[in-house]
C-alpha cells in the first residue's frame, strides 16, 4: 500500500551518521524528536521548514533534520533567521539555541526580536551550563550550583528565559521538559502555528557536567528531577509551591515586524508614486509655460 503521509524519519538525513554527536541520554534528542513530530502532525512540507542554529551542543541539530538549514554563528542564529524570513516569509523558520548561545552573546538580538515580535519560532534548550565548551557557568545556571568556572557554587542570579521573553514582548511562549516529551511537541506545534514571535524553553538536562558537578546524577536520575521539580501553570499555586511552572505563559495577537515592514514598503511606494506624479505635472506646467 502506497504510503501519502511522511513519517517522523522522513524528516532525517538518513546518509548523516547515528547516533548523533551528543552524548549517550542528551535531551537534545528528544527536543529534535519533538519538532519533528510537531511538524508532522502539522502536516508541513520539510522544503517549507527552515531550521537555524548558532553554536553549541544545540547547534549541531540542523545536520541531522532535512529541511533547509543553516548552522550560523555563536550568538547570532536569530540575526540569520530575521534575514531569511524577510527574504522568504514563505518559509517556517525554526531557531534552535543554547541557553548561552541565546541569553549570553545573543542576549541582545533575543530581546529586540522579541520587541520586534518577528514571525519567527525560537526553541531555546536550556541545561543551565555550557556542555560543548566545558560546563561553564551560563546565564541561567542557578545561584549556587557549581559549574567549572564556579567550583564554589555560581554567585549571579539566573535568566528566566520564559519571562524575559514575555515581558520583551513575544506573541508565544511556552515551557516544557524533555521529560515531558509529549507536552514539549504540543507547544513547540502550537508556537510553529502562532503568528509572530514565538519561544518555547526546553528545559534539558546536561548530565555529563551539570548532573555530575551538582551531584543530581546520571540521564534518567535528571529526567526524574525534572519530572519531580516542576508543575503545570494551572495547578493550584498552594499545591506548586516553588516548582518550576510548564506550560503556556504568553499567547496573544500583536502586529509582528513582517507586517509593519510590509506596510512601510507599500507606503514608500505610494510616496514614490506621489512624487512622480508631482514631478511630471511640473514638467507638463513648465514646457506648457516655460516657467
Amino acid at each position: 500500500m502506497e504510503r501519502t503521509a511522511p513519517l517522523s524519519i522522513d524528516y532525517l538525513r538518513p546518509h548523516k551518521q547515528f547516533p548523533s554527536v551528543w552524548c549517550p541520554g542528551c535531551g537534545d534528542g528528544i527536543v529534535l524528536g519533538a519538532i519533528i513530530r510537531a511538524i508532522q502532525e502539522l502536516g508541513l512540507d520539510k522544503n517549507s521548514v527552515a531550521m537555524v542554529s548558532g553554536i553549541g551542543c544545540s547547534g549541531r541539530m540542523p545536520v541531522y533534520a532535512d529541511f533547509n538549514t543553516l548552522h550560523t554563528t555563536h550568538g547570532r542564529a536569530l540575526a540569520f533567521a530575521t534575514g531569511l524570513k524577510l527574504a522568504r516569509p514563505d518559509l517556517n523558520v525554526i531557531v534552535i539555541m543554547g541557553d548561552g548561545d541565546a541569553m549570553a552573546i545573543g542576549g541582545n538580538h533575543f530581546i529586540h526580536t522579541c520587541r520586534r515580535n518577528i514571525n519567527l519560532t525560537a526553541v531555546v534548550i536550556n541545561n543551565r551550563i555550557y556542555g560543548m565548551t566545558g560546563g561553564q557557568c551560563s546565564p541561567t545556571t542557578p545561584t549556587g550550583n557549581l559549574a567549572t568556572t564556579s567550583t564554589y557554587g555560581n554567585i549571579d542570579q539566573p535568566f528566566d528565559i520564559s519571562h524575559i521573553a514575555a515581558v520583551a514582548g513575544a506573541s508565544f511562549v511556552g515551557r516544557s521538559t524533555v521529560f515531558h516529551a509529549r507536552e514539549l511537541q504540543n507547544i513547540v506545534q502550537q508556537a510553529i502555528q502562532k503568528k509572530g514571535f514565538a519561544v518555547v524553553e526546553a528545559l534539558s538536562n546536561c548530565h555529563t557536567y551539570f548532573g555530575r558537578l551538582n551531584k543530581i546524577g546520571n540521564a534518567p536520575q535528571m529526567m526524574e528531577w525534572f519530572k519531580n521539580n516542576t508543575a503545570p501553570l494551572l495547578m493550584d499555586p498552594d499545591k506548586r509551591g516553588d516548582k518550576i511552572t510548564r506550560g503556556v505563559f504568553v499567547d496573544k495577537d500583536s502586529t509582528g515586524f513582517v507586517d509593519h515592514y510590509n506596510q512601510l514598503v507599500e507606503k514608500a511606494i505610494l510616496k514614490k508614486e506621489d512624487l512622480m506624479r508631482l514631478k511630471k505635472r511640473r514638467m507638463r506646467r513648465k514646457f506648457i509655460t516655460g516657467k
